[in-house]
């Protein structure tokens, strides 16, 4: 049984840290990133084409991970895959040792950097997520037995507290749930008051882990970029304009995470920590949020 799943078992507080598979054909970079997180996290994510910005394949970067010792979550969007490849894909990381999938619809391609490509979005992670569930049941999409057995995935999804739409965002969430997913890890959140919301008026239906996504923002030009480009996002001029004032914007970026995290221990199962290209920094912010390292069971 992998780590993160005891812990889920365990109902521990989770803590998992996403890394971008390289830009190009050398993954010295993410494997030093992600080597500094042993010990700290349950899982490392392995983005697939966020953004729609093209990088190397999650699949092939996760495996490159699980055999440095280090287990990741192999994300899965539907925007680039049909029907056929995401079910070949899916039955090659379970043979690779690959068990812990998160099943994302996918960002848009006019988003990214190659906006001429087409989609394929014969599913969306609703979809997804229930067709991970028939592969674990020993049955294919068309119903038909998987005459070399059946799969062994634990499956996440993605949720955003911070929809507009609680009705919306109650519905998708349910149906989540209803379709597999074990646990959940957030978008960015900036609103704690609105996590807890959440927590309590929609999480607590599905007994499900959630995970509350804290960014690590590394200046006042840092957080209003990611208001401009990405989608939910809502940065809070209080915070931009505390980076703006710090002598050390990114001292105050770890700062303004570890408090959020301290936040979020209060409130929800666990935290996704993301800090594009400066994962290294993880384990100082969880230090000084009090989150102590992981032992091996």
């Amino acid at each position: 049984m992998s780590r993160l799943r005891r812990a889920i078992a365990a109902q521990e507080f989770l803590v998992t840290a996403e890394v971008m598979p390289p830009k190009g054909g050398d993954p010295h970079h993410m494997l030093a990133m992600a080597a500094g997180l042993k010990g700290r996290v349950h899982s490392v994510n392995v983005t697939d084409g966020s953004r729609a910005v093209v990088r190397m394949s999650s699949l092939a970067a996760s495996l490159l991970l699980h055999q440095a010792g280090i287990e990741p979550i192999c994300q899965m969007a539907c925007r680039d895959r049909n029907l056929i490849g995401l079910q070949a894909d899916l039955m090659g990381a379970h043979a690779l040792g690959l068990h812990n999938i998160l099943a994302l619809t996918g960002d848009p391609v006019k988003a990214g950097d190659h906006p001429q490509a087409r989609s394929v979005f014969d599913l969306e992670s609703v979809r997804l997520l229930k067709l991970i569930q028939q592969l674990n049941q020993g049955f294919d999409a068309n119903g038909k037995p998987l005459t070399d057995g059946a799969l062994d995935l634990l499956v996440g999804a993605a949720v955003d507290p911070q929809l507009p739409s609680w009705s919306s965002l109650q519905r998708r969430f349910e149906r989540k749930v209803e379709a597999g997913a074990q646990f959940f890890q957030s978008q960015l959140i900036c609103d704690f008051d609105r996590l807890e919301k959440f927590m309590t008026q929609i999480a607590s239906v599905g007994d499900r882990p959630i995970l509350a996504g804290i960014f690590l923002l590394k200046s006042a030009k840092n957080a209003n970029f990611i208001n401009r480009y990405v989608p939910g996002a809502n940065i809070p001029q209080t915070i931009i304009d505390r980076l703006a004032a710090a002598s050390n914007p990114l001292k105050e970026g770890v700062k303004i995470a570890a408090e959020q995290v301290k936040l979020a221990q209060n409130l929800c199962h666990g935290v996704h920590m993301m800090a594009v290209r400066r994962e290294d920094l993880i384990p100082e912010i969880l230090d000084r949020a009090g989150i102590a390292p992981i032992q091996d069971h």
